[in-house]
């Protein structure tokens, strides 16, 4: 009897035991789950914080360093030399040449222009244009019968009576040509007057300078 009994109270230690650890082993996992939950409700509760971004060139290995550069001019050879020398030589020359092209230019327009009228004025005539022809070309044939033997009155003669015909049929346009040729004539002799005054003068100041 005494046997039975000692089994029972070692059967009865080994169930209380095994009891007590699975109750730790539930107390442990219990704690676990709990911790876990704690960590799990203050990740959820703190927002996320923003990330600051970074631009690739505030990092060092994509930086490039600030570079200062200073033009520097090419040393002129001897091609370019020659070259600036004549164009400052011809400059003088490219003026002068660029004012008496605008002088000359509006002459030649207006003789073109009188040559265009004249060639279409020709092409379809009025019907007194030859008639009148005739008589201008009669007072040149006079002009020369009057000269007779002298190369001046040759000149003058048969020039001036044509003139007084044709003026005496278009007085209009003799009265235009008479203007222009009046103008040429006037410049030409005021132009020759100052080249001869200072012929004059460029002498006297040589006198002068001699005595």
């Amino acid at each position: 009897m005494a046997v039975v009994s000692n089994r029972r109270s070692l059967t009865h230690r080994r169930t209380a035991l095994k009891k007590s650890e699975n109750m730790y082993k539930v107390g442990g996992t219990a704690a676990g789950l709990s911790v876990a939950v704690k960590a799990m409700a203050s990740s959820s509760s703190d927002p996320e914080k923003p990330k600051e971004e970074i631009n690739l060139d505030e990092l060092s290995l994509y930086s490039t360093p600030q570079q200062k550069f200073h033009y520097v001019e090419p040393d002129k050879g001897k091609m370019e030399e020659n070259v600036t020398t004549l164009r400052n030589m011809a400059e003088p020359y490219m003026i002068w040449c660029q004012g008496a092209y605008g002088v000359v230019k509006p002459r030649v327009d207006r003789t073109v222009q009188f040559g265009q009228d004249g060639y279409a004025y020709v092409r379809n005539p009025p019907p007194e244009f030859y008639p009148r022809a005739g008589v201008i070309a009669f007072a040149g044939i006079l002009g020369l019968f009057l000269a007779k033997r002298s190369r001046m009155k040759r000149l003058i003669y048969p020039t001036g009576l044509m003139t007084l015909a044709a003026s005496m049929y278009y007085p209009q346009e003799a009265a235009t040509i008479a203007k222009n040729t009046g103008d040429a004539v006037y410049e030409f002799t005021l132009q020759t007057y100052v080249t001869v005054e200072k012929l004059i003068k460029g002498k006297s100041a040589a006198k002068s300078e001699e005595k």
